[in-house]
């Protein structure tokens, strides 16, 4: 017996078979402008436990477990876990490393990119542009500078690749050569608000700190080589503030509860369920 299938039902059932999909995709650019197609989403979504994910600053969008779900779907013990992905602990303090190095410089690059469209007068509608994409401000991470400053507190090399073909796998991240980039859920599933401050306030903190108890002894203008002394000086090189050592290992589990506690949707049966 064969059923027509509306759009919404068509949107969920492209959501479920594919894990996610672009913002440009005809279906989900139709439901972001049309508030009663993406309504209508959630309500056929809402029937099976889930939910529809979208982040403005995010090129994606996909589904995630409500919380009334969580329970029947994962258990006590699955939710009293550290994440519900069953990723290692190196893996999980890889995640906040890479989120930290790829998604805040990006946001920052978003943000200030909006505001300079909006304080600009050349055009009549400069305040009406939209955000950058993420593709196009997302800063790469170099493999090579990775292992180089957190092979030794990440498990060096062979745990490295491991722990990247895994978050490549949950759409986390993608490898493009020599080049780790922003996957579709990378900062769809893991909150910034939630993890932003504890990176900032936690993992980073004490360099910050550094940083500005030496500020009246730097110059107002410093070239590439000194400024890269200095930032050796305040704790190694340029990607080295957020390495998770002794103490920062904690934080980023802690992190990894708050954000990372999400699952990338499954190709089967389950799906994403967005941080708390």
């Amino acid at each position: 017996m064969s059923h027509s299938l509306d759009d919404a039902a068509l949107l969920a059932a492209e959501l479920l078979a594919r894990r996610w999909l672009p913002r440009q995709h005809p279906k989900v650019k139709r439901a972001l402008i049309d508030h009663e197609l993406w309504q209508a989403t959630q309500e056929r979504l809402a029937q099976v436990g889930l939910k529809l994910v979208d982040n403005l600053y995010a090129d994606h969008v996909a589904v995630a477990l409500m919380r009334p779900a969580e329970g029947a779907v994962f258990g006590e013990a699955g939710l009293n876990s550290h994440n519900n992905l069953d990723l290692p602990r190196d893996a999980v303090s890889l995640l906040v490393v890479l989120w930290a190095l790829i998604v805040l410089p990006k946001r920052e690059r978003q943000a200030a990119r909006a505001n300079s469209a909006k304080d600009g007068q050349n055009d009549m509608f400069a305040s009406d542009r939209p955000l950058p994409t993420a593709a196009s401000v997302s800063p790469p991470v170099s493999y090579r500078a990775l292992l180089a400053d957190f092979g030794v507190q990440l498990g060096k090399k062979t745990r490295l690749d491991t722990n990247l073909k895994r978050l490549e796998a949950h759409g986390f991240i993608v490898r493009k050569g020599e080049d780790i980039v922003e996957g579709p859920l990378l900062d769809l599933l893991l909150d910034y608000d939630a993890l932003a401050p504890r990176v900032l306030q936690g993992t980073l903190a004490d360099v910050l700190r550094q940083a500005r108890n030496l500020a009246p002894q730097l110059p107002e203008v410093m070239d590439d080589d000194a400024y890269d002394a200095t930032v050796a000086t305040l704790g190694g090189g340029p990607t080295a503030s957020v390495a998770p050592d002794t103490d920062a290992d904690a934080d980023a589990d802690a992190d990894a509860d708050a954000a990372a506690n999400t699952p990338a949707a499954p190709d089967d049966a389950t799906a994403d369920q967005d941080p708390a």
